[in-house]
């Protein structure tokens, strides 16, 4: 294939503007050849004759007159087997094995092999002279504890025939198995490995389908008064030190899906390496094998080239859709989604673009709404269905949801868990603040009865402010216990201990057991003789709800704790 080249004619930090002589698209990817380091780029802007590089490296050394090579390809990812427990950069490059080759010190320019050529056991599930069409599957291979699908690549249009394919046996990654061919005699050989571009979306299924099923997170608060559908998008806004990171390893520890994708994007190095730490200590509760084994993580952190952010961002939901066409369920967690717009900010103020609120590009709610609306849920050809779900964090400054990431973001999803600093501070976790946040899913129990018990907690709110003006003593004793019922319903449903063996993850059947318990305690009245009264009967209430909840179903103390908590509340019921 021709190369088509370039050169440098200005550099404005990772804004590199090219001149070129042949044809460019937007997208392609461009390498700029600083001594014998090459420099990737991808080509955002065309005009007149000129093209402008978003560079994913330190930029440090480029000059007027540099050599550009166009590659005639768009900026995709490497999908086959063999990425479930890797950690990559945004570029999809495997950072342990370049940690091997460059040290701890990352070199710039270097690109290695994402998906490493090992072997794999084959089996075809098609054979000569069956018509297959893209994203159709023609074999498998075993990859951990899943059927890993070998596809048609989703790039190719109308019917191809296979004219030859391996029989069952053990082949390479880069091994041809596969031979296809359209009806104008275009061949093409197939391997395990596809490359997408990554800011396509990848279609190739029957039908998409809305959001039904909820995603159990095992945290009651989410699964009970703020739901996330399988497939559905959700945002976790709060300011720094609320919690984002520790609710983000809970839920991609404890949900019910098959394939987590973590996609850090300019989040500090800390918080990536204390990741790097725990997955693959961590037990999946699935599996009782490692966490990381059916895990991703593209790592980007605020110490790496801003641009990459972008690119880490794409690169993790392209992946995500290619599980979710072999029939899986995938949430990718995107951290922080500020990061990337923060970056996108600078380089439309490097391309001279007009500003919109903040300095933020114009633009930036419809690239935050393309993102977001590649979750779903599809229907795929074989009847089966998978789905991605995205949940991205957003880090407004001093916790401020005004600001305009914050409100592009809920303009698109579907359920928000605001974090609140005030419960942060007063050690209320997971902070997710249930006055200020919403859902347009539906959850595990009946709407009718939650919104029974949530009504105590907005009408117990509102005592509480009265209570702050006139004191409790300016209170009716019916005001009173609606309060009391409302911390009841906040202090032993809505706060869960992360760090408690039987707390932590909480099973469907066992939020909705507590919650038929609860429900009957906030709808019951009792006798109760004054506000002193009902302080501590409630707060007998609360330790025998908290001791119920740190015991194990089988165990006898969670027997002993519920026949009490029975016994106290009957003694008073009217």
């Amino acid at each position: 294939m021709e190369i088509k080249t370039g050169h440098v004619v200005g550099v404005n930090g990772n804004l590199v503007d090219v001149e070129f002589d042949t044809t460019v698209v937007k997208n392609e990817v461009g390498y700029i050849i600083v001594g014998d380091t090459r420099l990737k780029g991808e080509v955002i802007r065309i005009t007149d004759g000129k093209a402008s590089l978003q560079v994913y490296e330190l930029t440090g050394g480029i000059k007027v007159g540099d050599p550009v090579e166009f590659s005639g390809e768009l900026l995709s990812v490497d999908l086959g087997p063999g990425l479930l427990t890797q950690v990559f950069d945004g570029l999809q490059n495997p950072l342990p094995e370049l940690a091997e080759k460059c040290g701890f010190f990352l070199q710039r320019g270097v690109y290695l092999d994402p998906i490493p050529n090992l072997d794999w056991e084959f089996t075809p599930s098609m054979k000569v002279g069956d018509t297959v069409v893209a994203g159709d599957s023609f074999g498998s291979v075993p990859e951990g504890i899943f059927t890993h699908k070998i596809m048609v690549p989703f790039s190719l249009s109308g019917e191809w025939k296979i004219t030859d394919i391996k029989e069952k046996g053990v082949y390479k990654s880069h091994d041809v198995i596969c031979t296809i061919e359209n009806r104008i005699g275009e061949k093409k050989e197939l391997t395990m490995i596809i490359s997408q571009p990554v800011k396509r979306a990848i279609g190739a299924y029957e039908e998409r389908i809305r959001p039904h099923e909820p995603m159990v997170t095992k945290i009651r608060l989410v699964d009970t008064f703020l739901p996330v559908a399988k497939g559905g998008t959700y945002c976790i806004p709060g300011p720094f030190g609320a919690g984002k990171t520790v609710l983000q390893h809970l839920t991609s520890r404890n949900a019910d899906v098959d394939i987590v994708i973590i996609a850090a994007c300019g989040e500090r190095a800390g918080e990536v390496v204390e990741i790097l730490k725990e997955f693959p200590e961590l037990t999946d509760p699935k599996t009782g094998r490692s966490l990381m084994e059916r895990t991703i993580i593209i790592c980007n952190t605020s110490s790496m080239p801003v641009a990459a952010r972008e690119a880490s961002v794409y690169t993790a939901v392209t992946m995500a859709e290619y599980y979710r066409n072999m029939g899986l369920d995938v949430l990718l967690l995107a951290d922080s989604t500020s990061r990337w717009a923060q970056a996108m900010r600078e380089m439309s103020g490097r391309l001279e673009e007009i500003p919109g609120d903040e300095a933020f590009p114009a633009y930036l709610e419809s690239r935050i709404a393309e993102f977001y609306e590649r979750a779903g849920m599809v229907r795929l050809k074989d009847g089966s269905f998978g789905s991605v779900t995205i949940g991205g964090t957003v880090s407004p400054a001093g916790g401020n949801f005004e600001e305009p990431v914050t409100q592009a973001t809920l303009k698109v999803v579907g359920a928000f868990h605001g974090l609140s600093r005030e419960r942060s501070d007063a050690r209320k976790y997971p902070a997710i603040d249930p006055l200020d946040s919403w859902s347009k899913y539906d959850g595990i129990i009946d709407k009718k009865l939650v919104d029974e018990t949530y009504s105590f907690v907005l009408k117990g709110n509102e005592v509480n402010q009265m209570m702050k003006v006139v004191g409790e003593e300016g209170t009716s004793l019916d005001d009173y216990i609606v309060y009391q019922k409302g911390e009841l319903v906040d202090s032993v449903y809505m706060q869960q201990n992360s760090f408690d063996p039987v707390d932590a993850s909480v099973s469907v059947e066992r939020q909705r057991y507590t919650f038929d318990v609860l429900h009957d305690i906030c709808m019951s009245e009792y006798n109760l003789k004054d506000k002193k009264d009902a302080r501590l009967f409630f707060n007998e209430i609360r330790q025998l709800f908290l001791d119920w909840n740190g015991s194990l179903e089988d165990s006898p103390a969670f027997k002993e704790n519920e026949e009490k908590l029975k016994k106290t509340v009957d003694g008073r019921r009217r």
